[in-house]
């Protein structure tokens, strides 16, 4: 079941991710899917995001996704052909932030080592 269940999430995330893209572009253009997690009956998906932006950017990219939760998992329902349309949670993923954060930390190392050297 655990391959099944990679598939159908990367199947989900790449539904939401054109969903989102083409039908609301303007209000998703900073908003990445990161991952789906799908429960073992595939009737509940944990999508996590990531948004290029700070914390309003954030809570304004939870509420939009919350207000076209329905539309999101109809587009799924009718592309994805499995037995149950999952009910979708989103939830937001910091880890683009903080990978961010820590590329940012290694440039400053550098850039004090060439200016030591």
């Amino acid at each position: 079941m655990g391959e099944r269940k990679i598939r159908v999430g990367e199947l989900i995330k790449r539904e939401l991710s054109m969903a989102l893209h083409g039908r609301w572009r303007a209000e998703s253009v900073a908003i990445t899917i990161t991952d789906v997690d799908i429960s073992s009956d595939l009737k509940k998906a944990t999508v996590y995001y990531s948004v290029l932006g700070n914390r309003e950017s954030i809570a304004k990219a939870g509420k939009f996704l919350m207000s076209v939760r329905g539309q999101l998992r109809q587009i799924v329902g009718k592309n994805v052909i499995i037995k149950y349309t999952p009910e979708l949670k989103f939830v937001y993923d910091p880890s683009m932030e903080r990978g961010m954060k820590i590329l940012e930390a290694i440039d400053e190392l550098e850039e004090r080592e060439h200016r030591d050297a």
